[in-house]
């Protein structure tokens, strides 16, 4: 961790928050907002960094989900077709982004993303 990194709360997070925020992050990669959703129910009450950082993953998960079926409805008309990998590679590379200043302490707030769960 970085010096002076604090969360949201701003209480510097332990090593071991910021290690399920990190996993919060990664997991959406894999498992869509299937991931963000299991480690935050699983943690949300006890660590008030993965609290913040869980529900900052789902709910980009979840736009990335909502991204997903606009670009496989609008493939027909090809759009889709360039949409899909736009929104792949911004998931991949935002998650990534997010798992590293997690990993550090610091809550990230992805800059494309719809606030579903607050």
């Amino acid at each position: 961790m970085s010096e002076g990194s604090v969360g949201a709360s701003g209480v510097a997070p332990s090593k071991e928050e910021c290690t399920w925020a990190l996993v919060c992050h990664l997991s959406g990669i894999v498992l869509g907002f299937l991931g963000p959703l299991i480690f935050w129910l699983i943690q949300k009450e006890k660590m008030p960094f993965v609290d913040d950082q869980g529900k900052e993953a789902l709910n980009f998960q979840l736009a990335v989900l909502i991204a997903s079926i606009i670009s496989a409805a609008t493939a027909c008309i090809v759009i889709g077709f360039i949409l899909m990998p736009v929104v792949i590679i911004g998931n991949i590379v935002f998650s990534i982004i997010a798992a590293v200043a997690a990993n550090k302490g610091e809550a990230y707030r992805y800059p494309v993303t719809i606030r579903f769960i607050k």
